[in-house]
């Protein structure tokens, strides 16, 4: 039995209660993030109750929806997302401005496949992760504004491409990031060049190494259905 479900006079157990029922969200928050991290969102509820080693009565009582748990463990992570877009902002460079600032992003989203997803998906029960979303939007858009003023962010740029490179850069991570962890490094660099203006000047910068033949044949067997992923 969870500690902050056992029963017993008030005046014993209402401090008790009060610091296990704080540890239990700790360990909620904590497994969360490992469970969120390591499965992406697609884990479930229960998968984070036995990370935590809580019930599953206690996880929902903390957190009633997965949206909930979601907006917790993930709104420090959102707030720098946003912060990132403010950053790129203040760069004197427009075009240097908005590249680092999608290469970040994308970087973001290799650390931890959870946060992969959270940038590919909507949550209107996660209030704080949806406002700072909207937040990093609204710089995002004017910063492609101000690199295609420049002329080196090609004119029919849409707002909604970044949107797509995240979703296929989320798609790479999931299937390469046991046997080809730096795979998403090599898209990235391959839409940044696909986003400058074609009539503009091109650095000529160099790609990333590719994974290795053996890397990648690993990963799609991995994702093979039916396949032994152990």
């Amino acid at each position: 039995m969870d500690p902050d479900d056992s029963t017993g006079p008030p005046g014993e157990r209402t401090q008790p209660l009060r610091r296990d029922a704080a540890r239990n969200r700790e360990r909620i928050l904590s497994a969360a993030c490992t469970v969120f991290a390591r499965e992406g969102l697609s884990a479930s509820m229960a998968s984070v109750a036995r990370e935590a080693g809580v019930g599953i009565a206690t996880l929902f009582r903390r957190f009633p929806t997965q949206g909930d748990l979601i907006d917790a463990v993930f709104a420090e992570r959102m707030n720098a997302y946003s912060q990132l877009a403010e950053k790129a902002l203040a760069d004197p460079d427009p075009w240097h401005g908005f590249t680092t600032y999608v290469e970040s992003v994308c970087a973001m989203q290799a650390a931890d496949r959870g946060f992969a997803d959270v940038l590919t998906m909507t949550f209107p029960q996660a209030k704080g992760v949806e406002q700072a979303r909207m937040s990093a939007y609204r710089g995002y858009v004017t910063l492609t504004q101000r690199a295609k003023a420049t002329g080196r962010l090609r004119p029919d740029f849409a707002h909604q491409d970044l949107v797509i490179l995240l979703t296929a850069n989320a798609g790479v991570i999931a299937a390469t990031h046991q046997t080809a962890p730096d795979a998403w490094r090599r898209l990235v660099a391959y839409m940044m060049q696909a986003f400058e203006n074609p009539d503009g000047e091109r650095p000529g910068n160099r790609l990333p190494k590719p994974p290795s033949v053996k890397a990648l044949d690993q990963a799609m067997y991995r994702n093979a259905p039916g396949a032994d992923r152990h």
